[in-house]
């Protein structure tokens, strides 16, 4: 099958699940309602309308934009550090994020009495200003060490020292702070906002679009780091612009989502295995389609496997995608990167 054929198969099965996700949720709104909503062509109330834009189509843009991005993410990853278990939070900046939450939600039992207090608009700045301050620091570490290895392990240490950090802060922080923040860290779509939704797009667009330019040169680092350098291919920068494009993609959806974890893992094996290819030209767009389709998946179950509420999407996904990789890993006794 050509990969046109099956980039058509992809969509079709994206945009059906797209469908099928926005008429999902606790009150039944027939698709024709929501279409009408969305081209204006006809009168309804006010809060039927409010449901439509702030939980059905916020949630379906935040679902197909995080995908993409945290897929793509992983991708690069996996690329980069030429192994099979990277994935996006590898170098620390999901912890980060996380952290500069854990300021904030955990912290403020320091001056006032529930975290509730807090705006969501101070949790995304708290969860920026997290994930920008690891990025420096991994990126002034890449600037000065050659081994990728090296940069791996320093991520992975930081990562640690970040958890710990936030373990210390939850022990000391009172029983509502300390739930809310675990219930961010379950990861949520629900939460965000139509307005949010929209400024995922055009920020996770752009750094696609970048990442995606840099296809050739990925190309030729899959072929070793020496060969590489001899084709002068600037290793340095690349992993600059590689990692600088990760973490704006990863920050901006656990700000806005909280740590979803296993899709930048998943979906990339995913990709290969259906498309049979290391090429980047053709994985970085397949990602992002599948990455968009996986959480369409972990959400639509999210909201029915529960008749009384909406089940964690960190535990869905992982539940969802463990056993498809693991059949992958023996159908093909390895994979290739």
């Amino acid at each position: 099958m050509s990969y046109i054929i099956k980039f058509v198969v992809i969509i079709i099965v994206l945009l059906a699940l797209a469908v099928y996700d926005v008429c999902t949720g606790s009150n039944e709104i027939p698709l024709s309602d929501i279409l009408n909503y969305i081209f204006g062509s006809s009168e309804m109330p006010e809060p039927y309308m409010f449901t439509i834009r702030e939980f059905r189509l916020a949630r379906l843009i935040t679902a197909i934009v995080a995908g993409a991005a945290l897929s793509v993410s992983g991708l690069l990853m996996q690329t980069v550090f030429r192994n099979p278990l990277a994935g996006p939070y590898v170098l620390g900046i999901s912890n980060g994020a996380s952290l500069g939450v854990a300021v904030i939600v955990l912290g403020s039992g320091l001056f006032m009495p529930s975290a509730a207090e807090v705006s969501n608009f101070t949790i995304l700045l708290a969860a920026g200003i997290g994930a920008a301050s690891v990025l420096l620091l991994i990126l002034a570490v890449s600037m000065r060490v050659k081994d990728i290895l090296s940069i791996l392990i320093v991520g992975i240490l930081v990562s640690g020292v970040v958890a710990s950090v936030v373990n210390v802060m939850q022990f000391f922080s009172n029983e509502v702070n300390v739930k809310s923040y675990v219930v961010w860290t379950m990861g949520s779509l629900d939460s965000v906002s139509f307005d949010d939704s929209v400024a995922l797009v055009p920020l996770c667009l752009i750094a696609c679009a970048v990442l995606y330019l840099f296809s050739k040169k990925l190309n030729i680092l899959l072929l070793g780091e020496q060969f590489a350098i001899s084709m002068g291919l600037n290793i340095k920068w690349l992993r600059v612009v590689v990692f600088v494009g990760v973490s704006a993609l990863t920050g901006a959806v656990t700000a806005f989502c909280g740590p979803l974890g296993f899709i930048g893992l998943a979906v990339p094996h995913i990709s290969r295995w259906i498309f049979n290819t290391s090429d980047h030209f053709v994985l970085v767009p397949a990602s992002m389609i599948l990455g968009a389709a996986f959480l369409l998946c972990g959400d639509i179950l999210s909201h029915t496997l529960y008749s009384q509420g909406v089940l964690p999407i960190n535990a869905v996904i992982s539940i969802l995608g463990a056993p498809f990789i693991i059949w992958i890993v023996f159908k093909n006794q390895r994979t290739v990167i």
